[in-house]
């Protein structure tokens, strides 16, 4: 009869094995502090807020995530970078252009031919 410790164990290895979290997943969320945009999180550029293995959005603390983050509020998310490039137009204001919805988005980047990073405006 297997000890409820081994058992306890191979739980935590399976749990970890099928949701891949890593120790940073772990780190509690800082109270106060600003949003850094753009952040690296595990090899990858995020232009805001993003919910990776969190029900709600959370930032950055740092330019490369150190363990220091937090949960977004509407004023932490990443503002729009005005005026910004899209196609052969400069933009000054969101828009609905490209847009199949027709719905308002904006670049977060000065540049969205290059990075095609954007949010829709609200």
């Amino acid at each position: 009869m297997a000890q409820p410790l081994d058992f306890l164990l191979v739980l935590i290895c399976l749990f970890h094995s099928l949701f891949g979290f890593q120790v940073e997943d772990y780190y509690a969320p800082t109270i106060d502090g600003v949003c850094v945009f753009p952040f690296l999180y595990r090899s990858e550029i995020f232009y805001d807020c993003i919910n990776f293995n969190l029900k709600h959005k959370w930032c950055s603390l740092n330019k490369t995530f150190q363990g220091y983050w937090k949960y977004c509020a509407l004023s932490d998310y990443a503002p729009c970078a005005f005026p910004f490039w899209y196609r052969h137009m400069i933009y000054w204001d969101c828009t609905e252009d490209g847009e199949m919805f027709g719905k308002k988005w904006c670049s977060l980047t000065p540049n969205y031919n290059k990075d095609q990073v954007w949010k829709y405006c609200i």
